[in-house]
């Protein structure tokens, strides 16, 4: 059953402010000047991983200043703060990408397993490129030989919430990334 949080409860589990809100618009507008100049010229297609980047996805395909499509994977291997090892395409993409350079758009590298399997796949399909940048990357978690082609922000292992990223479907709003710390008293209670 989903955990229901009560207020008080919602932003006592806030441990502190990792990345602030300005932080992350600064990055992201510096980041869409860079795809532009990139693939000016280029038919660019910017695909989401559900659903932790879809925050990420709208600011950046904003700061985005060339024509560019939108695209959607589903993909999961994390219940609560666990990864399960193993990746899910909960939705796959509806383009043929073999007429776009594909710049796939993920909220956090942890172990790096679920973009390699998506990395793969994709590749498979032939776009004319095939890259990958991530608001977080968190290299001390790495699992797999596997590193973004370019991330915002390197992160330490912790779990973070905030800007898209979810602790049980909760904390998706917050306009900054903060690092999550469930106190043992409300994991007593649980």
């Amino acid at each position: 059953m989903k955990k229901s949080f009560l207020p008080e409860e919602y932003h006592s589990s806030i441990h502190h402010v990792l990345i602030s809100e300005q932080e992350i618009q600064a990055a992201v507008r510096k980041t869409g000047e860079q795809i532009s100049r990139t693939y000016e010229g280029k038919p660019l297609l910017l695909v989401s991983i559900l659903k932790g980047s879809f925050v990420f996805l709208a600011d950046l395909c904003r700061a985005v200043r060339i024509p560019c499509e939108i695209g959607f994977m589903g993909a999961k291997s994390y219940t609560g703060t666990v990864s399960s090892g193993k990746v899910e395409i909960t939705l796959d993409l509806e383009q043929d990408i073999r007429a776009y350079h594909v710049l796939i758009v993920e909220d956090i590298v942890d172990t790096g397993i679920t973009l390699q399997q998506v990395v793969k796949m994709l590749k498979e399909r032939h776009p004319l490129s095939l890259r990958v940048i991530s608001l977080l990357d968190k290299p001390k978690r790495r699992i797999v030989d596997w590193h973004p082609d370019q991330a915002l922000f390197s992160i330490p292992d912790v779990f973070v919430i905030g800007y898209g990223l979810d602790c049980e479907e909760q904390y998706r709003n917050l306009p900054y990334i903060a690092v999550y710390e469930e106190s043992s008293e409300k994991s007593a209670l649980s």
